[in-house]
């Protein structure tokens, strides 16, 4: 991994596409007698997305998960554009390029397992948690310090609005993390 590079490449980003398990969850999943489960999530990660949708940065979720859950989640923290159930994960992020009109190479994409790595080898930034597969270590131009659901979006999120000058600077108020 190419440290300079990765940084050189932050102040670019438009856009942050985000898969959900083994990224915004620690891949782990609670099951229930009624086979319904629940996926736990990081708030400091949910501060940081809010916050980088505020400062104009497109948020995205793109995800294999179907568990409305993920809805509520990510509506709350006011983000609209979520793909659930998707088998090509791929082809739902040039379909978000087209419509927005974001290159590729202004995107970053953090995702963890085998299905994430055609979309990360698309974009300019690829990066990935700590605990991600070994095939997406291999592609990821940034490895954070930190497993998914430990911080690794906060960590992306802070580091790209940092670069960009958009970490402080607004009130704070009003924030559901």
């Amino acid at each position: 991994m190419d440290t300079e590079n990765y940084k050189d490449l932050l102040g670019c980003i438009r856009a942050l596409v985000f898969d959900v398990d083994g990224v915004m969850t620690d891949g782990m999943v609670t099951v229930f007698p009624t086979g319904e489960f629940v996926r736990r999530m990081n708030v400091k990660d949910g501060f940081a997305l809010q916050l980088a949708a505020r400062r104009g940065l497109k948020i995205i979720i793109i995800t294999g998960g179907r568990d409305d859950s993920i809805l509520t989640r990510f509506n709350r923290l006011g983000i609209t554009d979520i793909v659930l159930n998707s088998t090509s994960k791929l082809e739902k992020l040039l379909e978000y390029r087209d419509g927005y009109g974001i290159p590729l190479e202004d995107m970053l994409y953090m995702g963890d397992d085998v299905p994430d790595i055609d979309p990360m080898k698309a974009v300019g930034l690829p990066c990935c948690p700590a605990d991600a597969c070994q095939d997406v270590l291999s592609v990821a131009k940034y490895v954070s310090p930190l497993p998914g659901g430990a911080g690794c979006v906060r960590d992306v999120v802070e580091q790209v609005l940092k670069a960009q000058g958009k970490w402080y600077g607004e009130d704070f108020e009003g924030f559901n993390a």
